[in-house]
């Protein structure tokens, strides 16, 4: 028998001792009156006399994550989410049947308690047990130096254990669900309603990924997990709603980096009678004030170094920085056999049959993006990569287009955004065709999409914000698994 088995079956024998003396091993209801956090931090620093002339009940439930016993008495730790506060357990002080307990406690098992605050004779703040209640038995041990889990595979996997071994990852959590509700509470605040659109699509749209597909049996028809829903948001705009957003889940069936998962949450948003400077002006609004209020800060430290997201940010040009960065001459980027040259003689990838966008587009993603570690702007996108997005009056071939990169990677997308329904179909058309050429990622026609906007679309403004990586930056992680509870991984072996 394997240690883990070994270990188990003698779980399960401490838990058949426990039905025995009449405990359940799995109990029902406790109530818990009170938080570790807010006793440590409301009582913590009172000296041991106070605590003694005060007598401070408290009744609280954890898990066991430490445990000492000697002769009739022990200390345990329990771990109450990302807090830990120690409890004192002597035999003259409980009942026999909860002693009985006490002689059946497991590393990982839950129990409640409810005592008197006091300090030991080591000055720890502590809790004097007086009644116990068993909660859970754990029939798994802890894995082996559990207290310094680093294994990403298991932390990854098994992401309940990394909670355990690790309260940090607690409070990384915890800070992304208090950075989407201040990006909720923010937009609200100004007058955006949020919606829900669907998941499922009869044509994949709104962005250039390859899409998952699944199969609707009633219908008969196969459907298309939602790869951005800004096809649907823009509806709604035609529909009469000025502003709407939406934090959304979004699907793409691509590689898995440290920056993408096949699936990822997504804030898009929509504002009538704007353009993409607006959401510029916002979206420096958004993220600093999201800082202050989540950080205290507006100049934070990641991996190393120190991005500054005061406003204003800087706003460069597609092209412009692309000539900078490698200090070009500009005819390079409209010449073929130039853009070619130069591309090899930077050492970026391209293939000798690629067209000229892509040779200067990839160009761009090896040269210019990782130099983008302060919030920039880069603007004025071509319109090869622009479906959506309306053409600058003056210049057709670029587009009212952002992309917000900070810390090398892009964090939001924006234009102005197309409303003219015939160029939209002459662009969706163009699409197809590239699709059809074998580009999987290509958009598809959207007949419904353009039934809509030839009943007329104001003139719109639109952005998307990758939350999650908004999520790494803020809390200093280098992966977007760190920030996502349950990343996708390959089956497990």
């Amino acid at each position: 028998m394997d240690e883990l088995n070994e270990q188990r079956q003698q779980r399960i024998k401490k838990l058949d001792h426990l039905r025995q003396a009449g405990v359940a091993p799995y109990g029902a209801r406790f109530e818990v009156k009170d938080r570790a956090g807010l006793l440590i931090k409301l009582h913590g620093e009172k000296t041991k006399e106070v605590l003694e002339q005060e007598k401070i009940p408290c009744t609280i439930a954890g898990r066991v994550v430490a445990l000492r016993r000697f002769g009739k008495a022990g200390f345990a730790v329990l771990q109450d989410g990302s807090d830990r506060l120690q409890v004192y357990l002597k035999k003259d002080l409980l009942s026999e049947q909860a002693y009985t307990v006490t002689e059946q406690l497991d590393l990982g098992d839950w129990i409640g308690v409810t005592g008197v605050l006091f300090r030991t004779k080591t000055n720890e703040f502590t809790v004097e047990v007086h009644q116990l209640t068993f909660l859970s038995k754990a029939l798994r041990p802890l894995p082996e130096k559990w207290h310094g889990l680093t294994d990403v595979e298991t932390r990854y996997r098994q992401r309940y254990v990394d909670l355990i071994a690790n309260p940090e990852v607690h409070q990384i959590f915890a800070t992304r669900s208090r950075i989407i509700a201040g990006i909720r509470a923010f937009l609200i605040e100004r007058g955006f309603l949020e919606v829900e659109t669907p998941m499922m699509h009869p044509i994949p749209g709104g962005a250039a990924a390859k899409p998952f597909v699944t199969h609707h049996n009633a219908l008969g028809v196969d459907l298309y997990l939602r790869i951005a829903p800004e096809l649907y948001l823009k509806r709604l705009i035609v529909g009469g709603f000025p502003r709407v957003f939406e934090i959304n889940r979004n699907f793409r069936n691509e590689g898995i980096s440290t920056i993408h998962n096949p699936e990822f949450t997504m804030l898009e948003f929509y504002v009538s009678y704007a353009d993409y400077h607006d959401l510029i002006v916002l979206t420096e609004e958004m993220v600093s004030s999201l800082a202050r209020q989540i950080l205290g800060k507006t100049v934070i430290d990641y991996q190393g170094q120190q991005i500054t997201l005061t406003p204003p940010w800087r706003r460069w040009s597609y092209h412009q920085s692309i000539i900078e960065v490698n200090k070009l001459d500009p005819a390079v980027l409209s010449d073929r056999t130039q853009a070619l040259a130069a591309a090899r003689r930077l050492n970026v990838p391209v293939d000798s049959d690629d067209s000229l966008f892509n040779i200067v587009n990839a160009v761009f993603e090896e040269t210019v993006e990782p130099n983008l570690q302060q919030p920039t702007f880069i603007t004025d996108y071509p319109i090869e990569i622009s479906p959506l997005a309306r053409r600058k009056d003056s210049d057709p071939s670029l587009t009212d287009r952002f992309e917000l990169y900070i810390a090398g990677r892009e964090i939001a997308n924006a234009f102005s955004e197309l409303n003219d329904p015939l160029d939209q179909r002459e662009r969706f058309e163009g699409q197809a065709a590239q699709r059809e050429a074998g580009d999987e990622e290509a958009h598809l026609v959207d007949e419904d999409f353009l039934r809509a906007l030839e009943f007329g679309m104001p003139p719109t403004a639109g952005e998307g914000i990758g939350i999650d990586r908004l999520i790494m930056l803020f809390t200093n992680q280098a992966s977007i698994r760190d920030v996502v509870l349950f990343p996708q991984l390959r089956p497990e072996k």
